[in-house]
């Protein structure tokens, strides 16, 4: 089937002259399976507005359409509209916005598109946004779950537990805001061009609320980033690239009363344990 897929692709794509572009990360799908396994995983279905970004030729956006209420798909590639005009003429309930989605209002967008739906999003990531663009949507405040084709390694970083070597600070960041699982992976041979790498679907449910209590979210990730500045040292020595002033005598004494060891690293502590160190660290006057 890929064989075939990757056929009709390029016949599509040379009779629209259109080029690949590495910098925009343009990978597309060329075996229908996975379109369909991303979809449904998603858990699409008429009462969500879906907001995909990237949407290539459209072979996601065909089974999103056939499953949501709307989709809204954003592309940055002026060349892909046309082609995307060709595909998609059979959904009424598909819409594309020509923008940069790492500058859009997204809850603007939403609100103005997903009127009376719930939204999701559900998209082949370009890989070369995948942390800001992840980043924006979470920030957004307004979506019930996320569900993205990204590289495995990054999936893999965003669902790793404390202490194993993927885990770093946007792994406590994904995991404060959403409940990240890795799916299923998709193997390069699925794509044209064939990525180096093989790719991962992972889906984020939103919390309704943190695991944990915490006074200052921003102060919370300014400990937690510091806490991983200098991976391969102690964490009272990567916190000193934040919190210097304090001294490191303090922060030593401040660590060993959160319960901690006073030589632990920081990629040891798990999202309950960096809110009492921030606790801590705020009381102190970091």
């Amino acid at each position: 089937m890929a064989r075939d897929e990757r056929q009709a692709i390029e016949h599509l794509l040379a009779r629209h002259g259109f080029h690949f572009s590495k910098s925009k990360g343009q990978n597309f799908l060329i075996e229908r399976e996975i379109p369909r396994r991303i979809a449904e995983t998603s858990a699409a279905e008429r009462t969500n507005g879906v907001l995909e970004i990237g949407p290539g030729i459209g072979a996601l956006s065909a089974e999103l359409c056939r499953r949501a209420g709307s989709v809204v798909a954003v592309e940055l590639d002026t060349a892909l509209l046309p082609i995307l005009d060709e595909t998609m003429a059979a959904f009424d309930n598909f819409s594309v916005v020509n923008a940069d989605v790492l500058k859009l209002d997204i809850p603007a967008l939403v609100r103005e598109r997903f009127a009376h739906l719930t939204p999701i999003v559900c998209a082949n990531l370009p890989y070369n946004i995948t942390t800001p663009a992840l980043t924006a949507l979470i920030e957004a405040r307004c979506f019930e779950s996320l569900t993205v084709l990204i590289q495995r390694e990054v999936a893999q970083r965003l669902c790793a537990a404390p202490g194993t070597a993927a885990y770093g600070a946007f792994s406590v960041y994904m995991q404060y805001y959403t409940e990240p699982r890795l799916c299923f992976e998709v193997p390069p041979e699925c794509f044209i061009p064939a990525p180096k790498v093989t790719s991962a679907v992972l889906r984020a449910e939103m919390r309704a609320a943190p695991p944990v209590d915490v006074a200052d979210e921003a102060f919370f990730f300014r400990v937690v980033n510091a806490s991983f500045a200098l991976r391969r040292k102690t964490l009272v020595n990567s916190l000193t690239t934040a919190f210097g002033a304090l001294g490191k005598q303090k922060l030593t004494d401040v660590v060993v009363s959160c319960g901690l060891d006073a030589n632990v690293r920081g990629e040891r502590l798990g999202i309950a344990e960096f809110a009492r160190l921030a606790a801590a660290l705020r009381e102190a006057g970091g």
